[in-house]
């Protein structure tokens, strides 16, 4: 009886779910909800940009190999019968690169207006109704199909007016990370979140693939549909500032070693005279007399390496979003798959794009050499392009091996930029934490890389009928000219690696001789 009650009396351990629970803290919790939130916020932004890609090989088809239906009006010797008007004439290329560049274009234009009103609205506000009018104008896209729509300014109409929305998306995620997370393992912790531009152009690409052969419609409303319904989380559920639930904000400076980079200015950072110095939210007070004044374009203009980051990352996105928008149409015309399958193999570039993006920043990390990391990686990338198009549809093992490598050192170099970099220019000491400059510098640099992202679809477009191998040597010259632009940096990381380890040789001598 007594063996009873003593086993009565026992108790288990805690359990491991609830141990590893309380194995974090509350702020580390908020912290890693912002991430995964944000993280899936612009998935859905991508995600619905990417099934136009895919649905390309479906406006435009050669016919000639597929059975006519009994009521069929067409002549017997039209090749296009199947196509969808009005991509079904010989110039679909230059019609279907006029949709694309309609929503760059715009969305270049409107990046740069986009910063200014994230700076002064609040992050929860505007992106959800980014997310919903995004979600509504990629629907539109879709219902062209449902409505029979065969105008050429529709389509042009609509993609203008989600390129703009969509500028509501990338300096607000941006933004709401930098105030959440300081300078530490920031190219890494960035690397691995920027992966949700892969993750959404994957999905966008499955999601697409399953309709595309039959009512490809679907293919936008299903993504239009998610994207809007992610907004409405957004609104319920984004945090932008951590004082906002009592959490600890970040601090952004290094230690003294951080301010070691710069032979030019010891007391500052990598880039130029307290370049890579990081000082922002922690300074930011809630209360409204408090609030730091708004940086104008021009400012942030003048901080150094906004300029030099801003234009390679021109070229950079010019590469990255041709491989976007063409690849898919590449790989159906070259390869001879199906659209479905097309788009499918496309999705490797995309996976390569997540590894190239967390190897760039934690390389970076351990560097400290944001600019030198992008150059080799862009050095690299040149004749990986050119080897893809000459050897890249031999076999579908060395197809899928040489996708993942293109989609690794295209996308690093643009991951990094858009992210670690960006955060780091936009909160650097000379702003004297002002938080509210990360939202313009942010749209600046993706601003100017969205010129490029416009110029790459349109050139191919315009490029491809003299051959596919005239793109390539396009998107190589561009690869060639983004590196270039780095050329100061790298050489000041140089200097200051070389300066780092100059002063290591001399404690290591100081040492040796007092013993």
């Amino acid at each position: 009886m007594s063996g009873l009650l003593t086993l009565g009396k026992m108790r288990s351990s805690l359990a491991p779910g609830i141990w590893f629970l309380r194995a974090f803290s509350r702020d580390s919790w908020y912290r890693g909800f912002i991430l995964l939130l944000t993280f899936l916020i612009y998935t859905c932004y991508h995600m619905s940009r990417k099934p136009i890609s895919v649905v390309k090989s479906r406006l435009h088809q050669n016919c000639s190999e597929m059975i006519k239906p009994p009521n069929d009006t067409h002549s017997p010797n039209d090749t296009t019968w199947c196509s969808w008007p009005p991509f079904d004439k010989d110039n679909y290329k230059e019609l279907l690169g006029a949709v694309d560049n309609a929503f760059l274009v715009a969305y270049a234009i409107g990046m740069f207006i986009s910063g200014v009103f994230g700076e002064r609205l609040p992050l929860r506000y505007y992106l959800s109704a980014g997310m919903l009018l995004s979600g509504l104008f990629t629907l539109l896209l879709g219902m062209a199909f449902f409505w029979n729509i065969h105008v050429l300014w529709y389509f042009v109409l609509i993609q203008i007016c989600n390129g703009l929305v969509q500028t509501t998306g990338w300096p607000s995620v941006v933004t709401c990370v930098g105030n959440w997370f300081g300078k530490g393992k920031r190219g890494l912790i960035m690397g691995i979140w920027n992966s949700h531009t892969s993750v959404g152009n994957i999905l966008g690409s499955l999601i697409a693939g399953i309709w595309v052969n039959e009512q490809w419609g679907m293919s936008f409303v299903v993504p239009g549909i998610i994207t809007a319904v992610m907004g409405i989380i957004t609104f319920l559920f984004l945090i932008e500032y951590p004082e906002d639930v009592d959490c600890v904000p970040p601090q952004h400076h290094g230690g003294p070693e951080e301010n070691q980079n710069n032979p030019e200015d010891p007391g500052s950072g990598r880039y130029s005279p307290q370049e890579s110095s990081l000082e922002t939210a922690a300074g930011c007070s809630k209360e409204p007399s408090a609030q730091p004044v708004a940086i104008s374009f021009f400012g942030a203009l003048r901080i150094p390496g906004v300029i030099e980051f801003s234009l390679c990352l021109l070229f950079a996105k010019l590469v990255s979003y041709t491989f976007l928008y063409w690849l898919p149409l590449y790989i159906f015309n070259v390869a001879h798959f199906s659209a479905k399958e097309a788009g499918n193999l496309s999705t490797l570039f995309d996976v390569g794009g997540i590894i190239g993006g967390i190897l760039a920043g934690l390389i970076s990390d351990y560097t400290n050499g944001r600019a030198t990391t992008c150059c080799v990686m862009l050095i690299l990338a040149a004749p990986m392009l050119f080897l893809y198009n000459r050897f890249g549809q031999s076999g579908i093992a060395t197809s899928i091996v040489m996708l993942i490598i293109c989609g690794a050192l295209v996308n690093g170099p643009y991951a990094l930029i858009t992210t670690a970099v960006s955060a780091d220019l936009g909160t650097h000491k000379s702003l004297k934490g002002n938080a509210k400059a990360l939202s313009t510098v942010t749209a600046i640099i993706d601003g100017t890389g969205s010129i490029g992202a416009a110029l790459g679809p349109l050139l191919a477009g315009l490029i491809s009928p003299t051959g596919w191998h005239n793109v390539f040597y396009m998107l190589i010259s561009a690869d060639v000219l983004a590196c270039l632009l780095l050329c100061r940096l790298v050489y000041k990381e140089i200097l200051a690696w070389h300066l780092l380890l100059s002063k290591d040789a001399g404690s290591c001598l100081a040492l040796t001789q007092t013993r």
